[in-house]
């Protein structure tokens, strides 16, 4: 110990007996980038467009006020109408609804880019584009399409989407319990549904029942405010808060035929949107965990303890190169995903499974380190990190749990089914 004493000169030894020594100046960090292969120089330049139109608005105007309506479990209303001025910035004022889109890479980049941005907004336009209307365009009629798809790429309606019941979620195909009875031209629905994001403003939802009389399942538009019909939102979620989550609760509502989708006549129909449903939560794991990272680099940049930025201790610098490996394998799997999709026309269930189970277990990695890293201001919401950390684990248990995806991938691969 003396001996390394006697190697310091008298002002550094001066300060220590003093109690520490002052930071010394450090070189300017890089900047702060999540895209370390470069992904989106593999990018056309409409795809390019949309990915910088997507993180302009979600990271511009959502994302610095979303903190108090997250913490009050409030989705911002007042932003909607810029939604509507979003998607004719990206597809154009002649733009045509249809699904799936055209460009899956394009589509792919811009859910990762929103989820980058504000998860829980995310899931506003998700259910609302993704799930409602292409609902509508898929198994609706003609006349179901004119009522309801241009309005609704307008954001003046709103929509929602209901599968899943209190006592059923992963058993949903066999175990529905809400019912649908026919008499004469008029339908009539009993039972409950619960998360159905958007549900407490929705002007329209697609509920799934169970036909009484062939015992498949069936959709159908249920209008907001119609008799029986009742919404109550969900109390006391820790993740994705600023959703709207609900319990709705099915007591003799009266739907008319013509609001039934004639093309939906068995649960394979609804499956056919749970594919792209489940490729669109892997994007959306990808952007959680890129927004988790920058996050956690930016903090440990400018946080300094023991005179030096957290980023030049060995244990941070280990924990963000992790998280960006993560980050960085899950890009390359989904633009390869969405390679395929571009190329078949479409993505099969179990490819759809592997990368929604394996990014979103990814993912639950990177925000646990990020929020590691952070200390005890990674429960606080004002550093970020916290709320993507907490919405994490909504992304993780949505569209198909783990266990779930992951018995999918492994009949594929096996041949053997290990379901119940």
């Amino acid at each position: 110990m003396l001996e390394f004493a006697n190697r310091l000169d008298a002002k550094t030894l001066k300060a220590m007996l003093k109690g520490g020594v002052k930071p010394t100046r450090q070189r300017a960090a890089p900047p702060v980038n999540s895209d370390f292969y470069d992904i989106y120089s593999t990018l056309t330049d409409e795809q390019l467009r949309v990915a910088r139109l997507t993180r302009d608005f979600f990271e511009g105007e959502i994302r610095p006020i979303i903190n108090p309506y997250w913490e009050r479990g409030e989705f911002p209303k007042q932003l909607i109408p810029r939604f509507a001025q979003f998607v004719t910035q990206r597809y154009g004022e002649n733009f045509t609804y249809t699904f799936p889109e055209a460009d899956p890479i394009a589509s792919g980049i811009a859910a990762m880019e929103m989820a980058r941005g504000e998860p829980s907004s995310n899931t506003f336009f998700g259910v609302h584009w993704f799930m409602t209307m292409a609902s509508i365009n898929m198994l609706g009629s003609n006349e179901q399409k004119a009522k309801w798809l241009p309005p609704m790429q307008r954001f003046e309606k709103i929509g929602s989407w209901a599968l899943t019941e209190p006592k059923h979620g992963s058993d949903a195909s066999a175990g529905l319990e809400t019912t649908a009875t026919k008499v004469g031209d008029t339908w009539t629905l009993n039972g409950e549904k619960k998360w159905s994001g958007n549900a407490t403003f929705a002007d329209i939802n697609i509920i799934w029942a169970r036909n009484t009389h062939t015992g498949q399942v069936n959709g159908f538009i249920v209008e907001l405010g119609q008799p029986g019909y009742h919404v109550e939102k969900l109390p006391g979620k820790i993740a994705k808060r600023a959703v709207e989550n609900v319990l709705i609760k099915l007591e003799n509502v009266e739907v008319h035929d013509s609001n039934r989708l004639p093309k939906a006549n068995h649960f394979g129909d609804v499956a056919r949107q749970l594919a792209a449903a489940r490729t669109g939560v892997a994007w959306e794991a990808v952007g959680v965990s890129m927004a988790a990272y920058e996050e956690t680099l930016k903090y440990a940049n400018n946080r300094i303890q023991f005179g030096k930025p957290l980023t030049s201790f060995q244990m941070v610098q280990h924990g963000l190169v992790k998280m960006l490996g993560h980050v960085t394998a899950m890009q390359s799997m989904m633009l390869q995903l969405s390679r395929l999709q571009e190329r078949d026309g479409m993505i099969s269930h179990e490819r759809a499974s592997l990368a929604k189970a394996w990014t979103t277990e990814q993912m639950r990695e990177v925000v646990a380190i990020g929020r590691g890293l952070l200390g005890g201001n990674g429960i606080l919401l004002e550093h970020e990190v916290a709320r993507f950390f907490a919405d994490a684990e909504a992304v993780y248990s949505y569209e198909g749990t783990y266990e779930m995806n992951t018995l999918i991938v492994g009949k594929a691969i096996t041949g053997q089914s290990a379901f119940v």
